[in-house]
């Protein structure tokens, strides 16, 4: 199986990915009203067991709306039986896309796509129009398993990671040192899903940052996030997504100087490298550019 997209920089993937918990009424309002990229309707952490009967019949009166962001929805684990149900209260609506917790590998993936064939058949939709992230690193043996990615079904649109889940796993008392830098246990995670994205041809969309009071310090992070080559991230409040959004936008510089390098390739299509600006660039540059390029679309 090949992922989606033989290039990445063909795929637009949103910058801001907004958590909303599915049993909240009031806060799926109040998130229909930020600048957010993506809407997560959260089914999973955030929902008591006893309340998902509920959220999803919440989730699927907030799914009939189409208006504004893309409607997305984390599921269950899908060795859970909570995870079938979710996906029966849901699909009819048509979601963007399914957001995977706690997989151990593509296979889970894989599988949930299966189960999308079937339900988007039974909902009428078209197939196949259902993405699929995985938050990828969840599971201690989800790491041992990244390199899966890279043959996984071509509903995957982008990968993500998380360090609370993998931090009480292997029973840690923190996952950041005491000036908010990750533990070198969670940036190997970290780094694993960058690679693993780029592997498999999909983005790479970073996790949350959970002090949702601190914005400067989210700034900082999500300024280098986007600098270590992440396309997005995940949000926990509403207050984070426009600092998010804002440190995932081009300056007028790089649109600038990515529309030069776009040109310079189509004036000189056999070439493979380049003179621009006394620099020589070749096609890892023209990528970049064209990633650039595909968040102005």
């Amino acid at each position: 199986m090949q992922a989606l997209g033989a290039d990445a920089a063909e795929t637009k993937v949103s910058r801001s990915f907004l958590f909303v918990p599915a049993d909240s009424e009031r806060k799926l309002a109040k998130a229909r009203d930020t600048s957010a990229d993506a809407l997560i309707i959260d089914l999973e952490d955030s929902v008591a067991a006893s309340a998902r009967p509920k959220a999803r019949e919440i989730a699927q009166d907030f799914l009939a709306d189409k208006g504004g962001a893309e409607l997305w929805v984390r599921i269950n684990p899908l060795d859970t039986e909570d995870a079938l149900q979710d996906l029966r209260a849901v699909m009819p609506s048509g979601p963007r896309g399914i957001i995977l917790p706690k997989p151990i590998g593509a296979r889970e993936s894989n599988q949930l796509a299966k189960l999308l064939d079937v339900l988007e058949l039974e909902g009428g939709h078209s197939p196949g129009q259902t993405s699929i992230i995985p938050i990828a690193t969840e599971r201690p043996a989800a790491l041992f398993k990244m390199h899966e990615y890279a043959d996984a079904t071509a509903r995957l649109l982008a990968l993500s990671w998380g360090a609370e889940d993998l931090s009480s796993a292997v029973g840690a008392s923190a996952n950041r040192d005491e000036s908010g830098n990750w533990l070198p246990p969670y940036e190997l995670a970290r780094s694993l899903c960058l690679f693993a994205a780029s592997a498999a041809a999909v983005v790479a969309i970073d996790t949350v940052y959970t002090d949702y009071r601190d914005l400067d310090g989210l700034a900082t992070y999500a300024a280098r996030a986007r600098r270590d080559g992440f396309e997005g991230m995940l949000a926990i409040h509403p207050d984070q997504v426009a600092v998010i959004n804002a440190a995932f936008a081009a300056s007028a510089a790089e649109i600038e100087r990515a529309n030069r390098i776009v040109e310079l390739f189509a004036a000189n299509p056999d070439a493979g490298t380049l003179g621009l600006d006394g620099e020589m660039i070749d096609r890892p540059h023209l990528l970049q550019a064209q990633r650039i390029l595909r968040k102005l679309t």
